[in-house]
Order: C-alpha cells, then sequence, then structure tokens
C-alpha cells in the first residue's frame, strides 16, 4: 500500500509543541471542531523527510490570553464567540508518536518503523486515510490472504478495516480483556474463525458455556433485535471437532451428536491438577500436601484410593502416608461428588480408547477442537478437566517438538496450537500459576509452538508474570482500577492508554495493543452476525457456500486416556 500524499490529506492542524520523549503537541485548525477528535485516534504527522504515525492521548482548550477567561462572550453572541474560535481561544492536542516511515517513491515496501525522532514545527497533522490505516495494520489482500484479518475499524473512523497480523498474533500468548457483557466471547469467536480460516494455527477451545461450537448464542443486531448466528463448526464443518463431555446436552442443545463423547478416570488425575480448584473448593494448602502424600504412596490410585476409603478408616489411611486426618476427610467430601457424574469413573483406564491420542490426532491434521461441557456447567468441573487435558496435551507437544529439534525434519514439526481458556484467573493466580500447566504454557511453551489465548474479565487476579508474557491484548471495558492496571502491564505509554480504555463504550470497542499491532488502537470490533458469516463463507477454503453443517463424525464413546 503507498503512502497517501501530504498534500492529498485533509489538515486537522499543525505541530507547534514536542519532544521525543514527551510526544507532541498541535493546534487545531479553527475550521474544525474539538468535539469531532476522540482520544485514542490514529492521525499522521506529515515531516519533511517522514510520515509519523500518531495516537490521540488527550484533547485540551486553550486561551491565548486569561482576560478572555475571565470576560468569556455572552452566550447570545455567536459572532464574537466565532471570531474569537481559533485566535483568542483554541484547542489542542496532545500526541504520541508510535511509527514513522520514510516519504517518497518506494515508501510502500518499507514497514513503519519505532520513532527515533520527531517533526519539525508546523508539520501539517491529519486524521488516518484507509490508505494510512492499511500501511500501518496490513490488508486482507496482502501477503497470500492469509496473515492479515480483519477484526474492526478505528473507532469514529467506518469502514476503515483494521487488521490483525494473524503470524504475529500465533507466536505468544494473548488475551481478551473485559468486563461482563462487553463481548469478549464474541470477539473470541472472530479471532478463532480467522486462525482457522487461515490455517496459521489450529485450536482447543475449552467451551464452558457452549458458545463455540454449533452457536445457539444470541449476537445484538443494528435494529436493536437479536440474531441467531452459528458456531465455528457451523462454519468451518469437517476443520472443526466437538469434543462433549456431556453428549446427551450436545444432541439437546445442538440436534447433532458431538464428533467425540469424552470420559474421565481417577487414575488419569494427578495433585497438579487439583491446584486451581483451591479456591473454588475451598481447599488449603494443607489439602494439596495431603493430595502429593497419596499420590507418592499409591502412585496413579491415589485418588481412587481417597475415594474408596471409607469414613471409618480415613484416620488409617491419613497416618499411612503421613497427612493431616481433617485434610484427608475434607478431600474425601469435596471429590466424592465425582461419582456421580456420568463422565467419570474409577474403573482403570488400561485398555481403554485414547482420548488423548484422538485429540492429538485431530490437530496434527490440521482441524481444530471445541471441548464442551455441557450440562457440567460448575467451574470446579470446568478446571479440573480443562487442566487434565491441558497437561497431557503439553506433554505431548514438548515430546514432539524435541523429535523436531532433533530431527529437523519439517514432517516433525508440530502443528502451532493456540489454547483457549475463560475463566482464566481460576487457572492462572500468583498463587498456582507456576505450578499448573496453563502458567507454564503462559512462561515457556512458544518454544513448543502452544500459545493460550486467555478470555477473562478480571485481569487483576492474574499472576503479574504471566501478565509479562501476554504478547498482543485486545481489552474492552473494564471497570476496576486494578483491572485497568493489569491489563496494561509491560505495555509501554500505559498511563496514555490507560485514558482510552476508560473512554470505551461498553459494546463492540476494545484497545488492541501489544506485539502483533504495531501500535496500540481504539477499534470498533467486527461484528459476529450475518455479514460476518457470509464474509467468511465468500471467503473459501473451509466454509461451505451453503452454509449448511456437514453430518458430524460420530462414532463409538472415546474414552480418556
Amino acid at each position: 500500500m503507498s503512502a497517501l500524499p501530504a498534500t492529498d490529506r485533509q489538515p486537522l492542524g499543525v505541530i507547534t509543541h514536542g519532544s521525543l520523549e514527551g510526544g507532541l503537541q498541535m493546534k487545531l485548525d479553527r475550521a474544525e471542531s474539538v468535539e469531532d477528535v476522540t482520544s485514542g485516534s490514529l492521525v499522521v504527522v506529515a515531516g519533511a523527510q517522514y510520515d509519523f504515525f500518531a495516537m490521540v492521548k488527550d484533547v485540551c482548550i486553550e486561551a491565548a490570553n486569561e482576560q478572555i477567561l475571565l470576560n468569556p462572550p455572552p452566550a447570545e453572541s455567536d459572532l464574537l464567540r466565532k471570531v474569537m474560535r481559533g485566535t483568542g481561544t483554541y484547542a489542542t492536542l496532545d500526541l504520541q508518536p508510535m511509527l514513522m516511515a520514510p516519504q517518497g517513491g518506494d515508501a510502500e515496501h518499507e514497514e513503519p518503523q519505532s520513532v527515533k525522532t520527531i517533526p519539525s514545527h508546523f508539520s501539517a497533522v491529519s486524521m488516518a486515510s484507509e490508505d494510512d490505516v492499511a500501511r500501518v495494520f496490513g490488508a486482507e489482500a496482502n501477503d497470500g490472504g492469509d496473515r492479515y484479518f480483519e477484526i474492526g475499524q478505528p473507532r469514529e473512523m467506518a469502514d476503515i478495516p483494521v487488521c490483525l497480523d494473524l503470524k504475529k498474533f500465533v507466536e505468544r500468548s494473548n488475551a481478551v480483556f473485559g468486563k461482563t457483557g462487553t463481548g469478549k466471547s464474541f470477539l473470541t469467536r472472530i479471532l478463532l474463525s480467522g486462525l482457522i480460516q487461515s490455517g496459521r494455527a489450529v485450536n482447543l477451545v475449552f467451551d464452558m458455556h457452549g458458545e463455540y461450537g454449533m452457536g445457539t448464542n444470541k449476537e445484538p443486531d443494528a435494529a436493536g433485535g437479536e440474531t441467531f448466528v452459528p458456531g465455528l463448526k457451523k462454519l468451518f464443518r469437517s476443520q472443526v471437532s466437538i469434543f462433549s463431555l456431556d453428549p446427551a446436552a450436545t444432541r439437546e442443545r445442538t440436534g447433532q451428536s458431538p464428533d467425540v463423547p469424552v470420559h474421565l478416570y481417577a487414575d488419569q488425575v494427578t495433585p497438579a491438577d487439583i491446584l486451581p480448584l483451591q479456591e473454588t473448593m475451598n481447599l488449603n494448602d494443607t489439602a494439596a500436601d495431603s493430595c502429593y502424600a497419596l499420590q507418592r504412596r499409591h502412585g496413579d490410585a491415589w485418588l481412587l484410593e481417597l475415594l474408596d476409603t471409607e469414613e471409618s478408616k480415613m484416620d488409617a489411611l491419613a497416618e499411612s502416608v503421613g497427612a493431616h486426618t481433617g485434610s484427608m476427610k475434607a478431600l474425601r467430601r469435596k471429590f466424592a461428588k465425582l461419582r456421580g457424574e456420568d463422565f467419570f469413573s474409577t474403573d482403570s483406564s488400561d485398555g481403554k480408547q485414547d482420548v488423548i491420542r484422538e485429540l492429538m490426532k485431530r490437530l496434527e491434521d490440521g482441524k481444530s477442537v471445541v471441548f464442551e461441557f455441557g450440562g457440567h456447567t460448575d467451574v470446579s468441573t470446568y478446571l479440573l478437566v480443562a487442566n487434565i487435558i491441558t497437561r497431557q496435551i503439553r506433554a505431548q507437544y514438548e515430546k514432539q517438538a524435541n523429535t523436531f529439534a532433533r530431527t529437523q525434519n519439517p514432517a516433525d514439526k508440530p502443528q502451532q496450537l493456540m489454547i483457549t481458556i475463560e475463566e482464566a484467573h481460576k487457572f492462572l493466580t500468583p498463587r498456582i500459576a507456576r505450578e499448573t500447566s496453563f502458567g507454564k504454557i503462559a512462561r515457556e511453551m512458544r518454544k513448543y509452538f502452544v500459545s493460550l489465548l486467555v478470555v477473562d474479565q478480571r485481569p487483576s487476579a492474574i499472576d503479574d508474570e504471566v501478565l509479562s508474557q501476554i504478547g498482543t491484548k485486545i481489552v474492552a471495558q473494564l471497570s476496576d482500577d486494578k483491572d485497568l492496571a493489569a491489563a496494561l502491564v509491560g505495555t509501554p505509554e500505559s498511563a496514555a492508554l490507560r485514558k482510552v480504555l476508560a473512554s470505551l463504550d461498553s459494546k463492540r470497542q476494545a484497545l488492541l495493543m501489544g506485539h502483533a499491532p504495531p501500535m496500540p488502537m481504539a477499534i470498533e470490533t467486527r461484528t459476529y452476525g450475518p455479514d460476518f458469516v457470509d464474509a467468511m463463507q465468500s471467503g473459501g477454503g473451509a466454509v461451505g457456500g451453503d452454509g449448511q453443517v456437514q453430518e458430524t463424525e460420530t462414532g463409538a464413546r472415546l474414552e480418556m486416556y
């Protein structure tokens, strides 16, 4: 995309002050209304040699003389107000330059770089055009059509697409933050659609509320009504598999059987899988120690031994492993309810079909997996099962990555995997983040081709080290000061960005920032609705032209191994 000549842009004003460290200040042209410029807007400063792409971080009104403010013109004197505007009174914008790109004939071949200097006095400032936005954020048609994906448009700038660089997006763990009701799940589905359509990564989605698979949720439409929209399985057919912990609920809700029903065995649970449940099940540190004590004595059968021991014999069991009796009894009470769950069995997993192997096979074949929980909406079930699955997937990916490093054979290279988790703070609290598989993935699994997509309304509850490892953040409205601060951990110019976050509306607005976008941008997010479905279908690839769902690949009940 070529640079737009400075003479073809519509000036907003000119630069009057500035420094490399503190940013720039511009005076708004008297013909422009200060109310038309919003915090977070993208503007372009046309220097002598470079175009500077900057974000509006503050809007101010000034007066050339204090006497004007002491004796303001009367309300009925429109003429006097107009005469003063732009001379006696004026508006200024504080700008934060983010990128610079050379002007000239070869400018379209050079990507914008970080700012190393500033423009001179009276350099013209204008609102960014569609060409400018595409030059910074890319366009879907660029690089073969599978690298850039439209996720929205600049706030207050309709019909100008803002694209996300999917190549960079999958390189790191990422996050979607926002308080309840801001549309995090719809935005996440848009991101996952881009990844599936482009083939940049396969996805494992832990779908706690049945929002990602077949699609029964409703998206508010432009008329204020609600439109039912398809999930990822309906959009991408055979490229998405549904694994369900509750096949009956999946059939009842969607009219389709899951591709793979899932079963869980007691000998597959490790003490590390219990750690995320400490808060939700009110378990103390002694309970975790008791789990490890049982495992040291009974190996993989530690949970079975706990569940099968009668209440009257708990004292003897605790003494035999060197654990606290009260803690052991509390553990047994907490986990006794697992016996009543239809997905759980105390039988041995030996000789059973291996659902992890089936999951890995589909990921290796380039298929994404939505893991549904059906009627098992209890948070403790979600945490336990997600941890068990992720722990084993992580181990498999480490093994594959080590094989690839040894052979350097492209055929051994693992598929790039992104794991999506909601209620992420329950897996990633400072207390347990170092011990859980999710914490380890966020910190060190990039080299093993695995990353996280963290979806959460409470970023302040997530461990700071994990937050610092998140590459790209898409942050919707947050109200709590602690959450605002946490969402900006490790982000340059956090003070300016905090003002932008504070100005977001509660629906369909977000701040895009971090590793994948070249610079922060306040956007109005794309709507996950009929227009989006049409765009996905017209894009070709995996999406069927008729939009109908193929028959699912239902087979015999598979067991988790």
